[in-house]
């Protein structure tokens, strides 16, 4: 009998070299933090950060980094909560039109409170920012936009990395950072462009952190994106409990199934998983600075 699609995945071989998960969603786990941190160790999986998507993420973010020595935080507005705000549209974006909503002060004030938590320590980064154009009408994308650019000062008035999601944004998400001057520590969360992005992010300096989908069988584009990557501008995530890595895509993903997508990501580059891994390590801390 096949498993469930809601079975979680069987442990995977250790790596020998410990690794970050640079984009997770503890909240959104199956199990408890302390279990989830817990199998990630198990396998090599030693630090985690764990991502905010709005005000009530964000703030659960940065006392679960206070929490535990080996989680940081990012703290963000999604993409998809500023037109929620801004318009007052439950699911984050308005194709069908704006309702009610709080308008550009209501944006301002959650914005605010972003910045409260970015100066704190353990919050490592402002994010996941940017721009989502998968289901956003024209009203949603002015919000979105304005909301990028102002967590884009965020980050640069508290020296902290940049974490963007950019779903089907590539060129405007490119075109706001070199109008705004990216923060010096820009990396594109679950990086979706082609090897011609790549270049051009990696000439700008910028991160690229891979998820299990440059496991999945038509992602060659992702896999080709990841070979000309120099190997110092290279990350891992999982974006857990999404994108979970070939053999179980589709089962719900968590941080210690990273070293699948590790074992990957290394033989995308003809180099031995230990070598990976180490660059991995390496270049997360240092995108993050902890």
């Amino acid at each position: 009998m096949s498993p469930s699609t809601d079975e979680m995945p069987p442990l995977p071989e250790p790596l020998r070299v410990a690794v970050a998960d640079s984009h997770t969603h503890l909240d959104m786990q199956r199990d408890s933090v302390e279990e989830g941190l817990r199998k990630a160790a198990s396998v090599g999986v030693t630090t985690v950060v764990q991502v905010g998507c709005d005000l009530k993420g964000s703030r659960w973010a940065a006392e679960t980094a206070a929490a535990y020595e080996n989680v940081h935080a990012a703290v963000a507005l999604h993409p998809n909560e500023a037109p929620r705000i801004v318009h007052g549209d439950p699911d984050g974006w308005s194709r069908q039109g704006a309702r009610a909503g709080g308008g550009q002060a209501a944006l301002d004030d959650a914005l605010a409170e972003i910045e409260l938590l970015a100066a704190l320590p353990q919050v490592k980064a402002v994010g996941e920012t940017g721009l989502d154009y998968f289901r956003t009408g024209p009203e949603g994308m002015a919000a979105q936009e304005a909301s990028f650019r102002a967590h884009i000062e965020i980050a640069k008035r508290q020296s902290k990395a940049l974490v963007i999601h950019d779903r089907e944004a590539h060129a405007d998400v490119l075109r706001i950072l070199r109008e705004e001057g990216a923060p010096e520590r820009t990396v594109f969360h679950c990086y979706s462009g082609d090897a011609g992005m790549a270049r051009e992010c990696a000439a700008a300096g910028y991160y690229l952190s891979f998820a299990g989908t440059v496991t999945f069988k038509n992602a060659q584009p992702l896999r080709d994106a990841l070979a000309v990557t120099p190997l110092e501008r290279v990350l891992v995530e999982t974006d857990a409990p999404y994108l979970t890595p070939a053999p179980y895509r589709g089962r719900p993903n968590a941080p210690y199934l990273i070293p699948l997508t590790v074992r990957a990501m290394a033989a995308v580059r003809g180099i031995d998983e230990d070598a990976m891994a180490t660059a991995l390590a390496a270049n997360t801390a240092r995108a993050f600075a902890y």
